[in-house]
């Protein structure tokens, strides 16, 4: 454990320049002593590193002292700097692992393309919440990643539909990321099944090895699961009217595709294919004043439905 937060201090001094001691040890979740004495142990080890007194002073290391390791091109740098590995590593809950290595990184590049590639990412900002919204939090996301990754099974307690969480055991196959949420995909009693993290109750990986078949494609596996979802679901037609600005939004929404059928100005009548009535609904409700329910009737009457409660409920 010491040599890596002896690494680590002397990326952070690589990166960020002059430091307090106080400052490193906040950085490093260690005592100022602790620090103290590690500079200490770098500076025997022939680590240039020295200390100014005074108002602004601190811990730095000589000009000149460089880590050069990795080759990397300033595009390079940028790509990995403003990926979303970010978002990826809070959700599995190793963001202070994804930290620790892109100081590493930063550290190992050489002084001009460094400050090129970090201004670049300083100016891109991902993250898995929109501008009001937040995501629903994933539950659990440490014990599942770690039973996924050392190839354990899992106990979680999930809902069913309409049913309370009961304890199962699982043969995790992997994670998946997809539209902003993360799926657990695994083997239940041999069957195939798809668990999201934001509804897992509870979670403990298990001692045994998991029952993982060789060669798990989970690329292919999610589609083949996600046509079987949508193949199961007997779905719906409905023909809405809806402002042409709005199209997009109702393409990204539908499960069997868009129609275009007659523009009307600045409005467009589609035929478009939902899950199911609650799914229509729910999507025509969220359009408010841009969209009309044309048919089947029983959509309409179901926004007409939901709009009486609201007007009772605000009476």
């Amino acid at each position: 454990m010491r040599a890596d937060r002896l690494l680590s201090l002397v990326l952070l001094l690589r990166h960020r320049g002059r430091m307090t001691a106080s400052a490193l040890a906040r950085e490093l979740e260690v005592s100022t002593r602790t620090v103290l004495r590690d500079v200490e142990a770098l500076s025997a080890a022939g680590v240039p590193v020295y200390a100014e007194r005074g108002r602004d002073g601190g811990f730095a290391l000589l000009p000149g002292f460089t880590t050069d390791l990795t080759g990397l091109t300033h595009d390079e740098a940028v790509a990995l700097l403003t990926s979303r590995s970010r978002v990826t590593s809070e959700a599995l809950g190793m963001g202070p692992a994804f930290t620790s290595a892109m100081a590493k990184l930063v550290a190992a590049m050489p002084d001009g393309a460094r400050s090129r590639a970090t201004d670049a990412a300083d100016r891109v900002l991902v993250r898995r919440g929109g501008l009001i919204g937040e995501p629903e939090p994933d539950r659990h996301p440490e014990a599942v990643q770690r039973a996924v990754l050392s190839g354990h099974r899992l106990r979680i307690r999930y809902p069913s539909r309409g049913r309370p969480p009961t304890w199962r055991t699982v043969d995790p196959l992997g994670l998946v990321s997809a539209a902003g949420r993360w799926y657990l995909l695994a083997l239940h009693d041999g069957a195939d099944r798809t668990y999201r993290l934001s509804r897992i109750t509870e979670a403990e990986e298990l001692a045994e090895p998991a029952a993982r078949p060789a060669g798990v494609d989970l690329e292919a596996l999610l589609q083949r699961r996600r046509a079987e979802f949508l193949a199961s679901h007997t779905g719906m037609r409905a023909r809405l009217r809806i402002r042409s600005s709005r199209r997009a939004e109702v393409v990204r929404v539908a499960t069997a595709g868009v129609t275009d059928v007659e523009q009307q100005g600045e409005w467009l009548v589609v035929d478009v294919g939902f899950g199911d009535l609650t799914h229509a609904a729910r999507v025509v409700w969220s359009l408010a004043v841009d969209a009309e329910a044309l048919g089947p009737p029983e959509l309409r009457e179901a926004i007409r439905a939901r709009a009486q409660r609201l007007v009772d409920t605000h009476s």
